[in-house]
C-alpha cells in the first residue's frame, strides 16, 4: 500500500518541533530550580536534594526500555507513537505540577520519600511522551537532509522552551525560600507543555510498519542490544556529555549568581539565563545551515571548543562585586557553543534506528529512542546528583541558605570552581566522542542503500568500499549484519531468533 504524501514544509516542521518546548523547557526549570526548591524552600540537605532526581532517573532504566518495546509492539490507526504521545501529554503535564507541591514535615526522611515518589511519577509521564516522540521522525522522514531540517526546527523549539522556562520563572520566583511561588509558576508551565505537545500530536504522521513481535519481559534484553552498534555507543557518549554539560550550567547558575557574585536580588540570574538562551536561539539559526552543508558532527567539533573557552574565561570574574557585563558576554559564547552541539545531537538521533536496523534486520525505533530518552534523563539526574554532592563537598549549608544568609568565602570559591570546571571536563569528552563519530551523509546513504538491498528493494551489488563503510559505522563485520540474533544480549543471543 502506497504511503500518503504529507507536507514537509516549514509549517509541518514547526508542528513537529513544538513538543520539544516541553523537553527543552521542563528540564531547565527542574535543573535550575528543583534542588533550589528542595534546599532553600523545603530545607532538605543538599546531598539528599541532589539524589531525588537521580533516583527518578534510575527508575527510567526500567520504564524507558519497556516503553520503547511497547511502542514497537503496538498497532494503532493514528500510529502507535502518536497514540502514546497523546496519553503522555496529559500524564506529563499533571505530574510536572505535582513535583512542586509543598510537603512540609519535620521528618527529612518522609520529605525525601515524598519527592522521590513525585519525581518517579513525573519521569514515568515523561517516558510515555518522549520515548515515542524521539522515535517519531525516522517513521516520518527518510531523507537525510530533510531530517536535519526537522531536527533543527525541533531544536529551535527546544531553545524557545529553554528561553521562556529559563527567564520567566526568575521573574515569578522572586524569593527562592517561598514554596508557593514555585507551585504557581509551574501550574502555568504545565498548561503550556500540554498545549504544545497536543499540537505536535495533531500535526504529525507516521508511516505504518508491522508491529515487532516480542514479549514485554524481553524489553531489557532488546534495549541492551542497541549498544552492539558502534555509532550508537558514540552517540550516547555525545548525548550524555553534551546534555549533562548544559544541565550543569543551568543547575549551578542560581548558586553561582546568588552565592558567588551575590547578584540574585539585582536580577543577574535573569540576565545570565537570558544571555545564554537568546544567544543559543540565534546560534540555532546559524548552525542549522552549517550542519546541512557539512555534517552532523561538524557542529559538535566547532561548538564544544567555543563552550570550553567561554567557560574558562569566567574564572577572573567569579567573585562578589565583579562586573556583570563580561560575564554576560561570555554567557553568550556559551549559548552559541550550546546551539552548535545541541543542533547535532537530535539530528544524529534520528539516524540511529537505521543503523540499528542494519545490525538487527528489525525496524525498532521505539527501542532505540527508549535508550536515547533514558540517556537524556540520566544526564539530567546525574547533573542534579553531582550538583548536590559537590555543593555538600564545598561546605554548602542548607540552614544558611534557608535563612537567606551568605555562604562562607571558601564555599563561594568552591561553587565557582564547580560551575566552571565540570562543564569544561564534559565538553572535552563531548569533543572526543564527536571526533570519533563515523557517520556523515555519505555513510548514511550507504546504510540506507544496504538496508534496501537486504529488504529486496535494491538489486545492486555491495562494493568493497560500501562493505567497509558498513563495518566502520556498525562496528561489526559485514557477514554479521542483518541478523535477528543481534537483538539479544548475553547467552540468549546465540539461541533465540525473533521471527
Amino acid at each position: 500500500m502506497e504511503e500518503k504524501k504529507h507536507k514537509t514544509g516549514f509549517g509541518a516542521q514547526m508542528m513537529y518541533g513544538m513538543a520539544e518546548f516541553f523537553n527543552g523547557g521542563a528540564f531547565v526549570i527542574i535543573g535550575s530550580f528543583f534542588t533550589v526548591f528542595l534546599i532553600k524552600a523545603m530545607g532538605m540537605p543538599p546531598a539528599l536534594a541532589g539524589t531525588v532526581p537521580l533516583i527518578g532517573h534510575v527508575w527510567d532504566a526500567i520504564t524507558d526500555p519497556m516503553m520503547g518495546n511497547i511502542t514497537d509492539r503496538t498497532s494503532a490507526k493514528m500510529g502507535p507513537k502518536r497514540l502514546y504521545m497523546l496519553i503522555g501529554s496529559f500524564a506529563t503535564a499533571i505530574t510536572f505540577v505535582m513535583l512542586w507541591v509543598p510537603f512540609s514535615t519535620k521528618s527529612t526522611a518522609a520529605m525525601f520519600i515524598f519527592y522521590v515518589i513525585m519525581y518517579c511519577l513525573f519521569s514515568t509521564g515523561s517516558t510515555i511522551l518522549m520515548v515515542p516522540y524521539n522515535g517519531l521522525l525516522p517513521d516520518m522522514i527518510d531523507d537525510y537532509a530533510l531530517r536535519s531540517k526537522f531536527s533543527n526546527v525541533r531544536m529551535i523549539w527546544s531553545t524557545l522552551g529553554s528561553m521562556v522556562c529559563g527567564v520567566v520563572p526568575t521573574l515569578l520566583i522572586t524569593d527562592p525560600t517561598k514554596a508557593s511561588m514555585y507551585l504557581k509558576c509551574c501550574l502555568i508551565f504545565g498548561l503550556c507543555f500540554l498545549i504544545t505537545c497536543l499540537i505536535t500530536v495533531a500535526g504529525t504522521w507516521e508511516n505504518q510498519h508491522a508491529p515487532v513481535k516480542s514479549r514485554l519481559v524481553d524489553s531489557f534484553n532488546h534495549a541492551g542490544s542497541v549498544f552492539r552498534n558502534r555509532t550508537f555507543r558514540l552517540f550516547i557518549g555525545i548525548y550524555l556529555t553534551g546534555q549533562c554539560g548544559t544541565d550543569f550550567v543551568t543547575g549551578m547558575a542560581v548558586y553561582y549568581v546568588d552565592d558567588v557574585i551575590n547578584g540574585y536580588g539585582n536580577h543577574y540570574f535573569t540576565y545570565l539565563m537570558a544571555a545564554i538562551i537568546l544567544s543559543q536561539l540565534i546560534g540555532m539559526l546559524i548552525w542549522g545551515p552549517v550542519m546541512a552543508k557539512t555534517s552532523k558532527r561538524t557542529t559538535i567539533l566547532i561548538g564544544a571548543p567555543i563552550r570550553i573557552v567561554s567557560t574558562l574565561l569566567l574564572i577572573p570574574f567569579s567573585n562578589e562585586g565583579a562586573s556583570i557585563i563580561p560575564i554576560l558576554i561570555l554567557a553568550c559564547g556559551i549559548g552559541i557553543g550550546n546551539a552548535a552541539t545541541l543542533t547535532s545531537i537530535f539530528a544524529i538521533m534520528a539516524d540511529m534506528p537505521d543503523v540499528d536496523e542494519l545490525v538487527t534486520g528489525v525496524h525498532r525505533p521505539g527501542v532505540v529512542s527508549g535508550m536515547s530518552t533514558f540517556a537524556r534523563k540520566i544526564s539530567s539526574g546525574l547533573s542534579s546528583w553531582l550538583i548536590g554532592v559537590l555543593l555538600a563537598a564545598v561546605g554548602y549549608s542548607e540552614k544558611i541558605a534557608n535563612a537567606g544568609g551568605r555562604q562562607a568565602l571558601s564555599t563561594q570559591h568552591g561553587i565557582a570552581l564547580v560551575f566552571i570546571l565540570m562543564p569544561v571536563i564534559l565538553c572535552v569528552c563531548l569533543f572526543i566522542f564527536g571526533y570519533r563519530l563515523p557517520m556523515t551523509e555519505k555513510e548514511f546513504n550507504v546504510i540506507k542503500k544496504e538496508i534496501a538491498r537486504r529488504r529486496g528493494e535494491d538489486n545492486s551489488v555491495t562494493t568493497d568500499e560500501e562493505k567497509q563503510i558498513c563495518e566502520k559505522v556498525t562496528g561489526l563485520s559485514y557477514d554479521r549484519l542483518w541478523d535477528p540474533k543481534n537483538e539479544w544480549i548475553g547467552r540468549r543471543m546465540s539461541t533465540r531468533v525473533v521471527k
